[in-house]
């Protein structure tokens, strides 16, 4: 009864100190259906933190889509990725709301983007920013209308709550938007690391997957370790929502030795510029091998996440020869679903069954200096702070293939990788191009700045890079007419382009000689045309398109048809 009251006021007091410090009334839910998500907020993506909740919109697009509160437009954002099409509007309560991933906005705004697009001859505007009097907004306004632009993975709403002033970002379900969440959350492994030199888990000097067994509460118990020295933990947890099933990220987590608080995060709020250092917060190598985050619950020297409080030693925990210990990682959900896991530990020095190469190279960086190396016609300039930690590389050019690392080490800067491209002819320059080669059968085109005897580029990911030709056209196939055909009835033009070398680049489509607005959809490989763009004069049309990848090789079409203009 004790233990059910103090459960009771301790989850009143974190209600309570939500609704003090976030307005819990202010915002409404942006859809008109009920909020089921597919992405929680802080959930754990490539290369940052999920920066808002993921609605889903049934799997369909056009769905209304409503200003969760009353202020003005502040910014329209259109680009072929991230967002894809984006909507944010600024409230006088000091918060701006964002909404991602759009199909189109309410006509007003529609109809003044679309002259910007036409002004400018180009689908992806960057920022459109207002004052106030441009796109005033009352709550509940329809501003837009729900698709699957940019980067996302399916149709669904993004919405955010960002502070005005700072733009940080802020949990919007701490601002009393409702999801149903009963279930959970699941610990699927956990992870041992050793954290200094003298440290050891179970005779080894290495960080292990240590197996743990779910109990009848739900919580779980690891098997027994023996220890000593520095060490730290991590888990790969993960959470579901009610009548969903798509794995979202937990709400907290913390750790505590022996009843003792040593780490507390939350996903409460954190800031776009310090969302990198989530390649701190996981275990990068294990994703990069596995596919699969480990939350560490130690931080490294270097991260400068705001999500942790509490921490003790920054989450190591220190194992001393002849005491034991038990380690409790406790993970919740929003709703305060909680699971957690149990680790005993005995402090016990040992010898290692194993002794650990040592890991040199030639090639060491000192990471607060400015390092350059050269191989064959090859070079690769690391800036200072290019890397969190001191390291010995792997260096080797194999077959025209330069091998940098490995792809499990995180970066904080650039680095720049160079060619000498004097062995080639001027025509073979002029096609050729630095591809990354991560996923050999998919070489990645990566951004090539030419001079006249080296190519270079800047990339944050260690691997496999090479110079490869790209002699080869795009392919472009018009959808559903053939040329001299009538079309009346048909309410757009569909062209689907490829590129299977250095990739699209660009595209330009006219209309009885004028620029017309082709979206496109990367994923389907489809552009688009709508007929109600522009007002058709007569009954015979041409429509051309020119087509040019990231090397300069160009494709173009032009096809014929009848249509008369319908009221």
């Amino acid at each position: 009864m004790k233990a059910l009251t103090i459960t009771f006021f301790l989850l009143l007091h974190f209600i309570c100190t939500s609704q003090k410090k976030y307005p819990t009334n202010y915002f409404r839910n942006p859809l008109d259906i009920p909020i089921y998500l597919t992405g929680s907020f802080g959930e754990l993506r490539s290369n940052h933190f999920h920066a808002g909740i993921d609605i889903k919109t049934q799997g369909k697009e056009g769905l209304d889509v409503y200003a969760a509160s009353g202020g003005y437009v502040s910014r329209i954002k259109l680009q072929q990725f991230g967002y894809g099409k984006a909507i944010y509007i600024t409230h006088p309560n000091g918060y701006t709301s964002v909404y991602g991933h759009l199909k189109k906005f309410n006509d007003k705004i529609e109809k003044y983007v679309k002259s910007v697009q036409y002004q400018k001859e180009n689908y992806a505007t960057g920022n459109l920013y207002f004052k106030e009097d441009k796109f005033p907004i009352s709550k509940g306004d329809i501003i837009a209308y729900s698709g699957d632009t940019g980067g996302s993975g399916g149709p669904h709403l993004h919405f955010e709550i960002r502070n005005t002033a700072t733009e940080s970002i802020i949990n919007p379900l701490l601002f009393g938007l409702e999801v149903t969440d009963h279930i959970l959350p699941t610990i699927r492994t956990l992870k041992a690391y050793t954290l200094s030199d003298d440290a050891r888990i179970n005779q080894q000097k290495k960080s292990f997957q240590i197996p743990i067994k779910k109990l009848n509460n739900g919580n779980y118990i690891a098997d027994r370790i023996s220890a000593s020295g520095l060490i730290g933990f991590g888990v790969d947890v993960f959470d579901l929502f009610d009548k969903m099933p798509n794995k979202n990220g937990v709400y907290s987590l913390e750790m505590k030795v022996n009843g003792k608080r040593v780490y507390y995060h939350t996903m409460e709020t954190f800031t776009f510029s310090n969302s990198k250092f989530l390649n701190l917060h996981i275990d990068y190598e294990h994703y990069k091998k596995y596919k699969r985050r480990f939350q560490k619950t130690h931080k490294h020297p270097l991260n400068q996440l705001s999500i942790y409080k509490s921490l003790i030693n920054d989450g190591k925990i220190t194992i001393e020869n002849g005491f034991n210990y038990t380690i409790e990682i406790i993970a919740k959900d929003y709703m305060e679903n909680t699971v957690k896991v149990r680790v005993p530990i005995a402090g016990k020095k040992s010898n290692l069954l194993f002794e650990p190469q040592q890991d040199t190279t030639n090639y060491y960086v000192d990471r607060k200096k400015f390092t350059k190396f050269h191989l064959n016609k090859v070079s690769i300039a690391f800036p200072k702070n290019t890397f969190y930690d001191n390291l010995y590389l792997d260096l080797k050019q194999e077959d025209n293939i330069v091998h940098i690392h490995n792809a499990t080490v995180p970066l904080n800067r650039n680095f720049t990788l160079t060619f000498d491209v004097t062995s080639y002819t001027k025509e073979e320059k002029e096609k050729l191009y630095i591809a990354n080669l991560e996923y050999p059968k998919y070489p990645r085109y990566q951004y090539t700045r030419k001079k006249d005897s080296t190519f270079f580029t800047t990339s944050k990911t260690l691997g496999k890079y090479t110079l490869l030709l790209d002699n080869e056209e795009p392919n472009i196939d018009i959808l559903y007419f053939k040329n001299e055909q009538w079309i009346s009835n048909f309410k757009t033009i569909k062209v689907k382009i490829n590129d299977e070398g250095s990739g699209i680049k660009d595209w330009k489509a006219t209309l009885d000689g004028t620029w017309i607005l082709m979206e496109y959809n990367h994923k389907k490989k489809i552009l688009t045309y709508n007929f109600s763009d522009k007002k058709l004069v007569g009954s015979k049309h041409i429509f051309k398109l020119v087509v040019s990848d990231n090397v300069g090789n160009t494709n173009s079409v032009s096809r014929t048809f009848y249509k008369k203009q319908l009221n």
